[in-house]
């Protein structure tokens, strides 16, 4: 079993910069999974931003240049470091996890993913 606990979440003011963090324990830590950020507003399926799989690193389009995924495999958590935010980036953001994967894998989906945080909420103004 492994759990996932997020954190950072807060209101900022669109252009401002924020990092949230997600905490890995259980049976293994982060090195060995793979582990994405999906965020959801109100009404709306919960949507993929980033993964991080092996050393690869891949972002839905409206996130490339600004967001980061990184890792510390000594603290067994994995960072976003969001930057340039805009107010549609609002959302509940969740971090999720799933055995390190081969080329192929279907990283998108939701249901690709065993485990996951409890969420962080991060609101952003005009």
């Amino acid at each position: 079993q492994v759990q996932l606990a997020e954190s950072g979440g807060a209101s900022v003011q669109a252009g401002d910069s924020l990092t949230l963090s997600c905490a890995v324990s259980g049976r293994t830590g982060a090195y060995d999974y793979a582990v994405a950020w999906f965020r959801q507003t109100p009404g709306k399926e919960r949507e993929f931003v980033t993964v991080l799989n092996w050393n690869d690193r891949y972002y839905v389009e409206s996130v490339k240049g600004r967001f980061t995924i990184s890792k510390d495999n000594v603290k067994n958590t994995v960072y976003l470091q969001m930057n340039s935010l805009k107010p549609e980036d609002t959302a509940v953001y969740y971090c999720a996890a799933t055995p390190l994967f081969s080329p192929g894998y279907d990283y998108l989906r939701t249901s690709s993913y065993a485990y996951w945080g409890q969420g962080t909420q991060v609101t952003v103004s005009s």
